[in-house]
């Protein structure tokens, strides 16, 4: 595709660390802290009073109803329980830019095929997040009122190229999540497209922290699970032999 994609996060999460004091006052440990349902009956963490100025207009009652049902969704929808992360990928920070090399090859594939870069952002409203560049976690608030919307006009751009080539960071959560939606994508117009995804494993990583986290099954699994649906599983240092 002659089209590059920005997948990177604005990382605006309901409730990054400072969202959660508990009982006594202690916020979750990044990368290591879960929330569930079963977590917020039990009031062993809770929504920060100070955040609901920023994010409800002050509604304190109203983010405690939405932390709830967030977390219920994404329970029920089978996505991961709610990560207290590391803050990363800071739209405005040096973590949300392009890595220098990748971003000189993307200029010069712009100036020499005269092609426009198109840059895609994610992840703009802070009540919902978006591992996957195609839509957020939920689409939906408790009253059923719509939250955020899927990148439909991206998805429908993807479906029309002859190939699709997709490689990033992490292979266990915003790289799997972009390809999962892809591929639900894909199965409600004809499955016989995932034959055109090809996903560089050499070109992306799961989310390890030695000794705290390690996600490395869960991205093998999901990758398995693409190549059964047709994705080709490919390295970057064999184009001509997959291309």
């Amino acid at each position: 595709m002659q089209n590059y994609m920005n997948t990177q996060t604005i990382t605006q999460l309901p409730i990054p660390p400072h969202f959660n004091p508990n009982k006594v006052g202690e916020h979750p440990t990044p990368a290591a802290t879960n929330i569930t349902p079963t977590d917020i009956e039990q009031g062993i963490w809770k929504v920060n009073p100070a955040v609901a100025d920023s994010v409800t207009n002050g509604d304190y009652e109203l983010l405690e109803k939405h932390t709830y049902h967030y977390v219920k969704q994404l329970s029920q929808d089978g996505k991961y329980p709610l990560t207290v992360w590391p803050y990363h990928s800071m739209l405005g920070g040096i973590g949300h830019a392009l890595v220098s090399s990748i971003e000189e090859a993307i200029f010069f594939h712009c100036i020499a095929r005269q092609s426009q870069t198109q840059f895609e952002i994610k992840g703009e409203n802070p009540l919902t997040e978006n591992y996957s560049i195609l839509r957020p976690e939920v689409l939906e608030d408790f009253e059923q009122r719509p939250l955020a919307l899927k990148n439909t006009r991206l998805i429908t751009q993807l479906l029309e190229y002859d190939a699709v080539i997709i490689g990033g960071q992490a292979k266990s959560h915003c790289v799997a999540w972009t390809i999962d939606d892809l591929l639900t994508e894909i199965k409600q117009v004809d499955a016989t497209l995932a034959q055109k995804i090809y996903l560089l494993e050499d070109s992306t990583s799961p989310v390890v922290v030695a000794g705290v986290v390690d996600y490395t099954e869960q991205a093998d699994a999901a990758f398995a699970r693409f190549a059964e649906a047709g994705m080709h599983i490919v390295k970057s240092s064999e184009f001509g032999n997959w291309a």
